[in-house]
């Protein structure tokens, strides 16, 4: 039997910005919807889970960082950067967005 990821839950204070960023910059869509403000939870299309949490300050609970393999890496990251994510240390490809949440953002290799 194999394995693999489902999905991956992350805490995000506000969970419309972080929506509407993973939409616009990804192309990730809402799969679906749980609760009513201020605790819902969304999923979304390639197997991200972000639950609301109005007291959420800070990294603890979130992951390290999340890897998003993307078919036009500079198209993500001009539109990442235009939306306030800030470039990481470790190069221009990953990011952290305004609440703290890192991404390495991966150029996928054609076959």
């Amino acid at each position: 039997m194999a394995a693999y990821l489902d999905h991956m839950a992350l805490r995000v204070k506000d969970l419309d910005w972080h929506i509407r960023f993973f939409e616009e910059v990804f192309g990730m869509q809402t799969r679906m919807e749980m609760g009513e403000a201020p605790n819902r939870k969304i999923w979304l299309d390639g197997g991200l889970q972000f639950n609301e949490s109005e007291d959420f300050d800070g990294p603890e609970g979130q992951a390290d960082h999340l890897g998003i393999m993307t078919e036009d890496m500079e198209e993500v990251l001009k539109k990442a950067y235009e939306r306030g994510a800030e470039e990481m240390p470790q190069g221009h490809n990953w990011i952290r967005l305004p609440e703290g949440m890192c991404i390495e953002v991966i150029e996928k290799e054609e076959k």
